[in-house]
């Protein structure tokens, strides 16, 4: 057997890339898929029996996104336009909990800057980047990119709509990625993506995902969640060590918030989501 990575996903064929550097379609052995259910960017064994590849084992994960479904992610570009569609605060926001919550790094793209002011555009990213976030728009140069994407697999996500396939295929003349203008009567995106695969781009590689723009937070632990905030890194310690950074006394996150140290904007879309958390059982954490 050999070690490969899954790149892409349509039905129930698998395109793998082998440690060869070859890329070959395989299908999945039953007893494997009982285990985990394969997801792009999983390392895996697979066989060759002439022509014919199977993945006999999938590798244990570091961590993994479900919508997007992808394995084994450094971390993740969130695209979101500064107009057509409007920029949401609450929207990437919550992107950000979500994928920080699975030790994910998350890095903010703007794109269709074009469309706005400067002065919006740059409120937006101070925002950001006061609270420690790396921001980029899609006028960052390709040297600027490199230094971001190299070396790790990085998911592209945000709402359908915002450029996110357009931006992909400026980065590499070779891709051909549909894209397609927003409904302005729905005031969103067609979605133009049908499938998670991953793309090789400036020595990392990139997942282009089906566009999305409802999140589930019902599985995710709010306890856990306090604690993988990036904004609420201050390195010091509220009273209580499971302090969920709402009312309990002696908290320093909502100290900070009230002096005007963290942001208020980021602490108001954290209090929103913590009542969608905790709706699975404990058994099943």
């Amino acid at each position: 057997m050999m070690k490969a990575r899954i790149i892409r996903i349509i039905s129930n064929r698998f395109t793998v890339l082998t440690e060869n550097g070859e890329r070959k379609v395989a299908v999945l052995r039953k007893k494997a898929g009982r285990a985990m259910v394969p997801y792009v960017g999983d390392d895996v064994l697979v066989s060759e029996n002439g022509s014919d590849v199977t993945i006999e084992k999938i590798e244990d994960r570091k961590n993994c996104l479900n919508r997007p479904s992808i394995a084994n992610v450094d971390q993740a570009l969130i695209v979101m336009s500064v107009k057509e569609p409007d920029f949401s605060y609450t929207l990437v926001d919550r992107l950000i909990f979500l994928i920080s919550y699975e030790n994910i790094t998350p890095v903010i793209l703007l794109t269709k800057t074009d469309l706005a002011e400067e002065e919006e555009t740059e409120k937006i990213r101070k925002e950001y980047e006061t609270s420690g976030y790396k921001v980029l728009t899609n006028r960052a140069k390709e040297e600027e990119m490199r230094g971001v994407l190299s070396g790790k697999v990085t998911v592209l996500c945000g709402q359908s709509g915002v450029g996110k396939s357009t931006y992909l295929n400026g980065l590499d003349p070779n891709f051909d990625l549909p894209t397609q203008p927003i409904s302005y009567a729905l005031g969103r995106g067609k979605h133009t993506t049908r499938h998670t695969e991953l793309y090789e781009v400036l020595g990392g590689w990139i997942a282009d995902t089906p566009g999305f723009s409802s999140l589930d937070f019902a599985p995710v632990v709010s306890k856990k969640l306090a604690k993988c905030v990036p904004d609420f890194q201050i390195g010091e310690s509220c009273r209580f060590e499971d302090c969920r950074h709402i009312k309990e006394p002696g908290c320093k996150v909502r100290e900070k918030v009230e002096s005007g140290v963290l942001s208020k904007i980021r602490y108001e879309d954290y209090l929103e989501v913590i009542p969608l958390c905790d709706q699975i059982k404990e058994w099943e954490r």
